[in-house]
């Protein structure tokens, strides 16, 4: 008898072992059903929570892409504001010349207004002889108004002259200067800035009376 003693077993061993035993087949036949069971609220996500800085970031990214084309928009209007500022300055001539409109870009369209700008044109002072024959006309004096008939058919001749002159020359000097080079175009443009007085035209001169272009 003295061979066969019993050892006593730990009564708290085994209760811990099948404790330990049920909770993990509990697990094990749980798991597979709570993927498909709604998250308790209050439960752990089984991952971290992100910052509020992050989660402001995201936000705006969301906000971001969905103004994209109001955006767009708003670059769009900035941008046209900028570029006609430029245009405006380089029509005063402050600016650069690449900022002109299309029409007065160009080597060839700055020799025609500076040939223009050096000279006297009688169709610039058109103005303010239309005004003085106006009031010549108004006057109920049968010899003013011959006068401002008179002036009328002078101004109108000089005029057409003048500029039948301005023609031939600026063609001469733009296939001397820029041969073989496209020029369409360029004589109606110098003609039409002949017409305009000296103050008022645009880009604004950059030669003085007189000065060799």
């Amino acid at each position: 008898m003295g061979s066969n003693r019993i050892h006593p077993v730990s009564l708290g061993f085994v209760f811990r072992s099948r404790a330990k035993e049920e909770k993990a087949a509990t697990a094990d036949q749980a798991s597979p059903t709570d993927s498909k069971q709604p998250r308790d609220p209050q439960a752990r996500k089984g991952r971290p929570t992100p910052k509020r800085s992050e989660a402001q970031t995201q936000r705006r990214s969301v906000a971001n892409t969905t103004l994209t084309r109001k955006d767009a928009s708003k670059r769009q209007r900035d941008e046209r504001r900028v570029q006609l500022e430029k245009q405006r300055q380089a029509l005063s001539g402050r600016g650069n010349e690449r900022d002109l409109p299309l029409r007065d870009r160009g080597p060839i369209r700055k020799f025609a207004r500076d040939y223009i700008d050096s000279r006297f044109n009688v169709a610039e002072f058109f103005l303010p002889m239309a005004v003085v024959i106006l009031v010549l006309s108004v006057v109920q004096v049968p010899a003013l108004q011959n006068i401002a008939l008179l002036l009328w058919l002078v101004i109108i001749i000089l005029i057409v002259v003048d500029s039948f002159l301005n023609v031939l020359r600026i063609r001469k000097q733009l296939a001397e200067r820029f041969p073989g080079q496209d020029t369409k175009g360029t004589v109606w443009y110098s003609l039409m800035r002949s017409l305009q007085m000296r103050r008022l035209r645009l880009p604004k001169p950059q030669v003085k009376r007189g000065e060799r272009p």
